[in-house]
């Protein structure tokens, strides 16, 4: 299974600098100089490897210079690329409440008593925290709709990987339909 650590934004400045949205806890590493990644464009079923010529921050962005993209033209072609980890690469998390994005998406969201919530369809990173996006049960209607869960440890006290399970305590309103 495939892990996305980053997203090409867009292009900045005219020497091929890319501005990539990080999706990864470790950008240091993931994105170092002379590191290789695996990209793949939207659509496409191929992957391409890159190598990291640079990388800075610049006003809370990551900017990152790729070999052999050295003008605004390529790093426009490159716009949407998804940088990929496989997941089997990826070492054990060492603290037990944190978890990475695929062992959460799946699993089955329910209240204290039992009654199904829905289905984590996947984890949103903003500037406030952590979302679980849920796919809505038959139980709170209408079915199939996103409800947006904040991921602490307040709200969702309970997450059990091997059993599957998410257990969460919502506020009042918070999974009423808008």
């Amino acid at each position: 299974m495939e892990l996305v650590v980053g997203r090409v934004a867009k292009s900045h400045g005219v020497r091929g600098e890319l501005v990539v949205e990080v999706r990864t806890d470790e950008p240091e590493l993931r994105f170092a100089p002379g590191s290789s990644l695996t990209g793949r464009l939207p659509k496409a079923k191929q992957t391409q490897q890159y190598v990291v010529e640079s990388a800075r921050e610049h006003s809370g962005r990551l900017l990152l210079r790729l070999d052999g993209i050295g003008d605004r033209t390529a790093a426009d072609a490159l716009r949407g690329l998804l940088f990929l980890v496989d997941t089997k690469d990826l070492p054990p998390s060492e603290d037990p409440d944190e978890y990475y994005d695929h062992e959460l998406e799946g699993l089955t969201v329910q209240l204290g008593d039992g009654t199904v919530v829905g289905t984590v369809r996947e984890v949103l990173h903003s500037a406030a925290g952590e979302l679980l996006s849920i796919k809505a049960s038959e139980a709170f209607p209408p079915a199939g709709r996103e409800i947006l869960v904040p991921f602490v440890n307040a709200i969702v006290p309970t997450v059990s990987v091997a059993d599957g399970l998410i257990v969460i305590d919502p506020p009042e309103g918070l999974l009423d339909p808008e």
